[in-house]
C-alpha cells in the first residue's frame, strides 16, 4: 500500500496515529526511517516465479484483516506449495504475532506436532 509507505516516511505521527492503541506502543520502540525500510523491503520483494520449487512443509499464518499482504495472497501460497498449511487468524491483521500471539503459537506448535 504506497500511501503506508509515504505516510510513514513523511508523516510518521500521522501513521502513528493511525494505528491500534495496542501497536502504537511496539511500533513506537523502533525508528521511523527503520519502519520505513522495513516496508520498503517488503514491497519490492517478490519470489512468485519461485513459489513452485519450494518442497519442504511449510505453515502460513495470516491475520484474516491483513490489508498489506490479504488473505488472498497466502491463499495463493498454500494452492502453489505443494506441502502447506493455510491458518487464517480471526481479529487479526498484518501484525498477527502481536495483535493474536496465543493463537500464533498454537498453529506453530501444531504445524511442529504434524510435520516434525
Amino acid at each position: 500500500m504506497p500511501v503506508i509507505l509515504e505516510t510513514v516516511k513523511n508523516n510518521f505521527q500521522m501513521f502513528i496515529d493511525s494505528i491500534d492503541d495496542d501497536l502504537k506502543k511496539e511500533y513506537l520502540k523502533t525508528a521511523p526511517n527503520v519502519i520505513y525500510d522495513d516496508f520498503k523491503i517488503c514491497d519490492g520483494f517478490d519470489t512468485l516465479d519461485k513459489t513452485a520449487l519450494i518442497n519442504i512443509p511449510c505453515l502460513i499464518l495470516v491475520g484474516k484483516e491483513d490489508i498489506m499482504t490479504p488473505v488472498k495472497y497466502s491463499e495463493f501460497f498454500h494452492k502453489k506449495i505443494n506441502i502447506s498449511e493455510l491458518v487464517i487468524i480471526e481479529k487479526a491483521g498484518h501484525l498477527v504475532m502481536l495483535e493474536q500471539p496465543r493463537k500464533m503459537n498454537q498453529a506453530i506448535e501444531n504445524f511442529i506436532n504434524n510435520y516434525f
